[in-house]
């Protein structure tokens, strides 16, 4: 009988668990450790941070499901990686802490065959100063919890400008100078443009995009050549056509250092200081690793055998100038190479470098997007992970011929641009590879022109709804939930 740990109950691990349950026998154990009590299908927290849906939209009870698939569960965080067990144990664990209920604050020993780790980032608002949802007229969009917040907030104001019908300035964009997930403040942008249009007070409004991308529509991912309509056309230009097209304006180049009340302070590439005035701001944060500790049977410490920031797996990190970086350093099969039954995907592992190229203000200040690991990626990943366990278990003998680098991975992103039937829109792009191969692809920004492609429309909406239903079904595993792509 092998016992499978899960840390982590995001797209990642949750769809970890899930193939896991289904294709292992009930003799193989699966358990899940996550502090969280409820699965949230983040890509549609947009909709709720816009008052389009609800929290009940978006999360379901976990205990309930795990109970029902035969999946263990423990609502608890990890604390410590004990990869060779110790003096006492001398199966591997990880040490955790209930974080609810009867046994809250009670730390338990968990050990296991195999290892997933699936913890994602820690959303690092703490980076930077000020920036605590909640405060300073700032609203996040990170969590089911935080974007009800920021739509109660959101609506208020479109209240206050109907009363008074005062002009107003609103922000949205990335709250650090290495944030990610440019992706979710593009979405949130359009969506909250297209809030203020539908309650007929636009024209009072002046709304901001702030990042620190170098060029609209880097997404962490250097930009892109895509195909547009038959035509190439950079990613850039298709964002900036969107921006102007809805009369946003955008700041690029900018590491927000400091927020107080309704003012935003940055750097910018030219080394200049400046601020920004907001009445209503949304922006993302720095992601980071959780600060987890590893250490071997002495309980010496090893972190840096399994910890790099992230988790460290078989990628190549040796240093190198950006342009010596190729696709082949992007790892395969997320396996730790000192603990070969330690995995980690989606946003888990370390990346080996940036995708966008690394930039310094004059003052000497890093300021470009972190690669972007999330949604799809971190479904793909997880499942791959999953197959190497169960192969490697029923064979009895380590396995790794599932394999998928987000070097040769694509990737579909829909940008919802506005919710409703008849009027909603959505921009959508479908990146191949992830991250560019310049040698397969030199004369197309390293990406097949065939698998990248955009489009803006109503079809993207719908789109785009659809997968929230289709994807709630597979989080719920209902039948035949394993049938829906990744």
């Amino acid at each position: 009988m092998s016992k499978i740990v899960i840390l982590g109950a995001g797209i990642a691990g949750h769809t970890a668990a899930g193939h896991l349950r289904r294709k292992l026998g009930k003799e193989h154990e699966v358990l899940v450790v996550s502090p969280n009590r409820n699965y949230q299908w983040v890509p549609s927290n947009i909709w709720v941070g816009i008052g389009k849906m609800k929290a009940e939209d978006v999360i379901f009870p976990l205990e309930p499901l795990y109970k029902r698939k035969g999946i263990g569960y423990k609502q608890a965080k990890v604390l410590s990686f004990h990869p060779e067990g110790n003096a006492s144990k001398s199966k591997p664990f990880v040490k955790v802490e209930y974080v609810f209920g009867e046994k809250k604050g009670t730390q338990e020993i968990v050990d296991y065959d195999y290892l997933i780790n699936a913890t994602g980032p820690k959303l690092a608002f703490d980076l930077t100063e000020g920036l605590l949802p909640g405060t300073n007229k700032l609203y996040s969009v990170c969590t089911y919890d935080h974007a009800t917040h920021a739509s109660d907030a959101l609506h208020e104001l479109i209240s206050q400008i109907k009363k008074s019908n005062k002009k107003v300035k609103i922000l949205i964009g990335t709250g650090h100078a290495k944030a990610t997930c440019q992706g979710a403040a593009f979405e949130y942008i359009l969506n909250v443009e297209k809030e203020l249009q539908k309650h007929k007070v636009r024209d009072k409004a002046e709304v901001i995009w702030i990042s620190n991308e170098y060029e609209l529509g880097d997404f962490g991912m250097d930009g892109m050549l895509l195909d547009y309509g038959g035509i190439n056309m950079r990613s850039k230009d298709l964002v900036e056509m969107v921006f102007e097209d809805r009369g946003i304006k955008w700041i690029l180049g900018a590491a927000v250092t400091k927020v107080e009340d309704g003012i935003v302070y940055y750097e910018n590439l030219d080394g200049e200081f400046k601020t920004e005035t907001f009445d209503f701001g949304m922006l993302i944060p720095a992601f980071s690793g959780h600060g987890f500790n590893a250490f071997d049977k002495k309980d010496e410490d090893i972190t840096d055998k399994l910890f790099k920031g992230f988790m460290i797996v078989d990628a190549d990190y040796t240093p190198r100038p950006y342009e010596e970086w190729t696709v082949q350093d992007w790892p395969e099969t997320y396996q730790n190479p000192s603990y070969k039954n330690i995995f980690a995907p989606g946003i888990a592992f370390a990346p080996p470098h940036s995708i966008s190229k690394p930039r310094k203000s004059k003052n000497g200040t890093a300021i470009f997007p972190a690669p972007p690991r999330t949604g799809m990626p971190s479904g793909i990943t997880a499942k791959l992970v999953a197959d190497n366990i169960i192969d490697s278990i029923q064979s009895g003998t380590e396995s790794l011929h599932h394999k998928g680098s987000m070097g040769n991975m694509g990737a579909a992103c829909i940008a919802s641009a506005g919710f409703g039937m008849t009027q909603g829109s959505g921009v959508s792009i479908t990146t191949y590879p992830i991250v560019p191969d310049y040698v397969k692809y030199p004369n197309t920004g390293g990406r097949d022109l065939k698998k990248t492609f955009g489009d803006i429309g109503l079809a993207g909406h719908w789109v785009k709804l659809s997968l929230h239903y289709a994807f709630i079904w597979k989080a719920k595993m209902r039948p035949f939930w394993w049938l829906i792509p990744e």
